[in-house]
């Protein structure tokens, strides 16, 4: 029995830039933080000789490719893994919310399958091969900081290199900073489910086109991600409120489906209730809202409790600062 964990993740500055189509021309940047909400997969030797998958549906099957689950199928034939195993899926949030659970899932899946052939892996080589599934094989129109920042953890900086390599930066804070960079973010569900495969296909389209509107909202959003790395390294974590602000009207430009009238009633009363800024996590359209806020404790109850009113809830959160991990062999 083998049970891997991997942590889901919020974007801290240059979100978008990670997709191929525009890392490959100009070069991407980013700024991730994993976060203790996590995908948990068991692998365990089955005793029948197929294979069992257990998820929101249940397959069972002898032949590789009659499984219809692609993330669970591709993975199984990447590692290489014969029929004779159970493996089973649970997650911390409802997924399509934002928080890259797609690529945690399959950073996850990676390490289960790892272990239980009893290889030992890198957490690159995790995320590399995750990438790879997503990318290459399924044609996914998603970037590389899922799987990148759920294999490694912390707050972490991310280069895109023009061919396809990508520089991991770890940020380092003093304890103090770091906590109150904690206290400071708040997520917020908006309790809508949206796919963001749309919304990131239509982005990638129109940066295969050069589409000059779609460029330089990346370009602005790959700069505010240079900006935040560097007031994050100087300590100065309320200056990242105010580019979250910057990030957000940027984000709104790239597709006119990243937000929506309710989304906006939202921002625009947290605004109201003294947060910096904040923008939408993921592709946009729904999912965690997310908001730096500096002020009282009063005053960011008063901000949890308006937004409640709009059904809009609260998820405390902490920083994950160990990436993917097996957490249960035997």
């Amino acid at each position: 029995m083998i049970v891997a964990r991997s942590p889901l993740r919020i974007t801290l500055g240059g979100g978008g830039t990670d997709l191929p189509s525009y890392y490959s021309k100009y070069g991407g940047f980013l700024i991730a933080g994993a976060v203790n909400k996590y995908i948990l997969i068991s692998a365990n030797k089955h005793f029948f000789n197929t294979y069992k998958l257990k998820y929101s549906e249940k397959e069972e099957t002898t032949d590789i490719n009659e499984i219809k689950h692609n993330l669970f199928r591709e993975a199984l034939r990447l590692v290489g893994i014969p029929p004779k195993i159970e493996l089973t899926s649970m997650a911390d949030i409802p997924d399509k919310s934002g928080l890259g659970s797609s690529g945690a899932f399959l950073v996850c899946l990676l390490t289960a399958l790892h272990a239980f052939k009893k290889e030992t892996v890198s957490k690159r080589r995790l995320a590399e091969e995750a990438c790879k599934i997503e990318i290459e094989i399924l044609k996914e129109p998603v970037g590389k900081q899922d799987q990148y920042i759920s294999a490694y953890g912390g707050i972490t900086a991310f280069e895109f290199q023009k061919d396809g390599t990508v520089k991991v930066d770890p940020i380092k804070f003093s304890e103090d900073i770091y906590r109150e960079l904690e206290q400071n973010i708040m997520l917020f569900y908006t309790g809508i489910s949206r796919s963001a495969s749309t919304i990131l296909k239509k982005q990638d389209t129109k940066t295969k086109q050069d589409d000059q509107k779609v460029l330089d909202s990346l370009h602005m959003i790959k700069d505010i991600g240079l900006r935040t790395k560097k007031a994050f390294q100087q300590g100065n974590i309320d200056k990242f409120g105010e580019y979250l602000h910057e990030h957000w009207n940027m984000k709104k430009g790239l597709s006119d489906k990243i937000s929506n009238p309710f989304i906006d009633k939202c921002y625009d009363l947290a605004l109201k209730n003294g947060a910096l800024g904040g923008k939408i996590m993921g592709a946009g359209g729904g999912g965690f809202l997310m908001f730096y806020h500096n002020g009282t404790s009063n005053e960011k109850r008063k901000l949890i409790k308006e937004l409640a009113e709009l059904n809009v809830l609260l998820m405390d959160f902490r920083f994950d600062n160990e990436g993917a991990k097996i957490l249960l062999s035997y």
